[in-house]
């Protein structure tokens, strides 16, 4: 807003005010957002002035004689504007100095059709010349520069300035999001994904897809896959497969409207990809990119009251700024894993000089660049050996990543090698980790995993250990020959009875066995039995523990049997 006080102001969508801006020298008599949201004009008394969505002025300029510039219109791709003035001029403008960086390289669109790049490392400097249009867009990442000008797309490889790929375009581009292998082009016609040669490779479409609406915080890219927010209701996200176009699932619905979303870019496969999810109400919650077996189902609450979050492009870590604070969790994916963990792998520093509104400007590496209420950009550092370690364990150097822990001594660096060998079924490390962690229940679980032999019977007190159980109970199940005996006993420790005694009924095996243990049960806290099935089965099944003892006994043995007689996994995990 802006008016006859000479000040303009921003507010969220509760209402609150975000940015008040000292009084200026005259009244505020127009004010426009641009097409993308990201930037508006305010005009007044031979003035213009072009701020930041947040408040914070990029420019200003002074045109003479227009008097009270009375209404500001933006061009389609937001690239210029015109403002009419009360004397009858209009004056037109058009935007440049925009900046991106990446690494040690910044691009900065100088002029129109001009883009020079500077490359901090090499100390050397490139001239990117555009004769036919002027650029419309420009991202910079991933050791690739992308630029969309009117009727083409120019990709350049910071490693060869001097030989694009070129293509044309069908529309103006109003968004560009690079990932490892792919990006994808916004435009009025939809969401398309091309190579980083300049090959089309999918189109992402679903009913209703309304591109004018979204933006980069409402469209995530990673290798495997794209999100894009259903606008119909804000609260739907669709995801696609980035080589084919088709859609995953039937897609994540969020119980409140989605206010940004963004997507693990570490080297992962899709099971482990994950989606983080900034509602309305500021909260910040962690799901699964698509269901996988196996894994925790639904999304997860991390923080609240959070302003900004983004995924570190390097490894597989997450920060936030939320209440003041900035929030680094090294492994967000532990939620999965074991939540217990979840406060030993993240670390908090006090972000008051942020002031209202920041936003994450990039997360590489052990940095993060977060720009202030003003528009001054700061860097916080993170731990810079959590990425080390995640290295060594994509490499699958779990000896390299255990000295390093040891080296360094750091509660957080044991949590993140324990999750990550839960969920690598390395035990081995897990074991070590905990102990260093002084986590006694979960190393005496561990130490219990490694002494079962069969490798169905891991995976499934695994996919216990992880939260499983329904998961954990299909892979018992599964097995050839079933692991009835470990499946009915699991249940039982779950104190499901009525599922133990329904497999038991199902493979007519196991049912004095269910009625012994329960009978037990009951007897120890002076319970009488309450469920029908149990009482009906119990007049018509003697429960003989010498029996039963014998049964499984023999069920164990032919489960050692089967797996060579071994007693737990080796060194490898295997």
């Amino acid at each position: 807003t802006g008016g006859e006080d000479c000040t303009y102001k921003v507010f969220d969508p509760f209402g609150r005010q975000l940015y008040g801006s000292a009084p200026q020298a005259h009244v505020i008599t127009s004010i426009s957002w641009s097409p993308n949201g990201e930037t508006f004009a305010v005009g007044s008394f031979n003035s213009l002035r072009l701020c930041d969505k947040t408040g914070w002025s990029h420019a200003r300029e002074r045109p003479s004689e227009m008097g009270s510039l009375m209404g500001v219109a933006w061009t389609p791709d937001g690239t210029a504007l015109a403002a009419a003035g009360g004397s009858g001029a209009v004056a037109f403008a058009q935007l440049t100095e925009r900046k991106v960086e990446w690494s040690n390289y910044e691009a900065v669109l100088a002029e129109p059709r001009l883009i020079l790049v500077t490359d901090a490392a090499g100390d050397a400097y490139e001239r990117l010349e555009f004769p036919r249009d002027r650029v419309v867009e420009l991202a910079l990442g991933w050791g690739h520069l992308v630029a969309a000008t009117a009727t083409q797309c120019f990709i350049y490889s910071t490693l060869n300035w001097n030989t694009p790929h070129i293509f044309d375009l069908r529309g103006t581009t109003t968004l560009i999001v690079l990932a490892e292998t792919h990006f994808l082009l916004l435009d009025q016609n939809g969401a398309t994904v091309y190579s980083y040669e300049g090959r089309q490779v999918s189109q992402p479409r679903f009913p209703g897809l309304k591109p004018s609406m979204l933006n980069v915080s409402t469209v995530a890219l990673c290798s495997e896959c794209v999100a894009l927010l259903d606008r119909t209701d804000s609260k739907t996200i669709r995801l696609f497969d980035t080589l084919t176009g088709r859609q995953l699932s039937q897609g994540f619905q969020h119980k409140t409207e989605v206010v940004q979303l963004s997507l693990s870019q570490c080297a992962c496969p899709l099971s482990e990809r994950r989606l983080a999810i900034l509602d309305r109400n500021r909260d910040l919650y962690l799901t699964p990119a698509v269901p996988a077996p196996g894994a925790f189902k639904g999304a997860f609450k991390l923080q609240t009251q959070v302003d900004t979050a983004a995924w570190c492009e390097s490894s597989d870590m997450l920060c936030a700024v939320a209440d003041a604070r900035f929030v680094v969790w090294y492994y967000p994916n532990v939620v999965f894993v074991d939540r217990d963990l979840l406060s030993v792998t993240s670390e908090t520093k006090d972000a008051t000089d942020l002031g209202k509104a920041p936003q994450v400007l990039g997360f590489s590496g052990s940095r993060a660049t977060v720009r202030k209420a003003d528009g001054a950009s700061l860097t916080i550092a993170v731990s810079s050996y959590v990425p080390i370690v995640q290295r060594f364990v994509r490499e699958k150097k779990w000896d390299g990543a255990v000295r390093l822990c040891r080296f360094v001594k750091a509660p957080p660096l044991w949590g993140v090698l324990a999750a990550l060998a839960i969920q690598g079924r390395h035990l081995d490390s897990a074991e070590i980790a905990l102990a260093a962690l002084t986590e006694v229940e979960k190393l005496q679980f561990i130490v219990h995993i490694k002494k079962i032999p069969s490798e169905e019977g891991r995976s499934a007190e695994l996919a216990l250990y992880r939260r499983c159980p329904d998961e954990a109970e299909q892979i018992l199940l599964q097995a050839k020959p079933p692991l009835l005996y470990r499946a009915i006993k699991l249940n039982i420790r779950l104190f499901k009875w009525s599922r133990a005694l329904e497999l038991a009924i199902k493979h007519k095996k196991h049912v004095d066995t269910v009625l012994g243990y329960r009978k037990k049960y009951l007897e120890r806290f002076g319970k009488a039995e309450t469920l029908a099935k149990f009482t009906q089965y119990g007049a018509e099944v003697e429960v003989n523990w010498e029996t039963i003892k014998t049964k499984i006994g023999l069920e164990k043995d032919d489960e050692k049997a089967r797996s060579g007689g071994g007693g737990g996994l080796t060194t490898s995990g295997k």
